[in-house]
């Protein structure tokens, strides 16, 4: 680029920061260790003037903007440290179904299609039997809470506000019907409960939840969520990370068409398939 050129685009980006700032050039000027005709002959019409690095990177701090940006090298005006911040966020995760950070995605991505793989069953289909044994240990939201959460859950996908495909490892529903793993000592009568609610449940659903197993022998997953085409999200424990940077939200999805297309159980047959498990129990 002209230097001429870029310095047209120092000079009116640097108005428009400093507008969007409050910022005086004697401000700027204090800012960037320098007198205020410095600014003024950066500033003023005509001028072909570029700043040192020095003095491009001071005047972008206060303006709270990057310098790139300011020189013309890049069209977002945010700091790389701010861009990452805005992509990837960390939230802390609750030990409950009601957990109001979850809700508020849910909420954002109304009308999109959610894809999820829970760390366990997932929330939304448990029974009340499994949700109090669950949550009742934890401090915060009680058990009754839970339950109310879930059930405004199915409500809502009742009224057609989410399509929701749900991946489950074959194994997760295995350890349900023996009571083994995390199941283990959870009554025989409420496993199979359980299971009969979570058949009936992916039969009426359907087409509006369809629910997946897959052999985690041949793939695996962690606890992910995507909300559309608006956040995917990681569930770690005691934290979410988050991403809203369309091609991580990508490759988050294309890892869920795999766990898909790699199903040994399709949605179309999981209510047999979850009948024939509660039988055994």
């Amino acid at each position: 680029m002209d230097k001429r050129d870029r310095a047209t685009i120092f000079r009116d980006r640097v108005r428009q920061a400093m507008q969007t700032a409050g910022l005086t050039r004697s401000a700027l000027a204090r800012a960037g260790g320098v007198n205020r005709s410095t600014i003024s002959q950066l500033l003023d019409e005509g001028a072909a003037r570029l700043p040192n690095a020095n003095l491009a990177a001071e005047c972008a701090t206060a303006l709270g903007v990057s310098a790139d940006w300011l020189l013309g090298l890049t069209d977002r005006p945010e700091r790389p440290g701010d861009i990452v911040a805005a992509s990837m966020e960390m939230a802390r995760a609750a030990r409950a179904v009601s957990d109001d950070q979850l809700l508020a995605w849910h909420r954002e991505a109304s009308g999109y299609k959610i894809r999820h793989v829970p760390a366990t069953l997932p929330d939304m289909l448990k029974t009340r039997e499994v949700l109090r044994w669950e949550y009742a240990p934890f401090l915060g939201k009680t058990p009754d809470q839970a339950i109310g959460a879930m059930e405004d859950r199915i409500a809502w996908m009742r009224s057609g506000g989410s399509d929701y495909e749900i991946a489950l490892p074959l194994h997760e529903l295995e350890a349900l019907a023996r009571g083994e793993g995390y199941y283990a000592g959870l009554d025989a009568d409420v496993r199979r409960r359980q299971l009969d609610w979570l058949a009936r449940q992916a039969d009426e659903l359907y087409p509006s939840l369809r629910l997946f197993l897959f052999d985690a022998h041949r793939i695996f997953s962690a606890p992910v969520t995507v909300f559309g085409p608006l956040i995917g999200v990681i569930y770690i424990g005691s934290f979410y990370l988050a991403f809203r940077e369309s091609s991580r939200i990508r490759a988050l999805s294309e890892h869920f068409d795999l766990l898909i297309r790699s199903a040994a159980i399709d949605a179309r047959d999981i209510a047999a398939h979850v009948k024939e498990l509660a039988e055994r129990v």
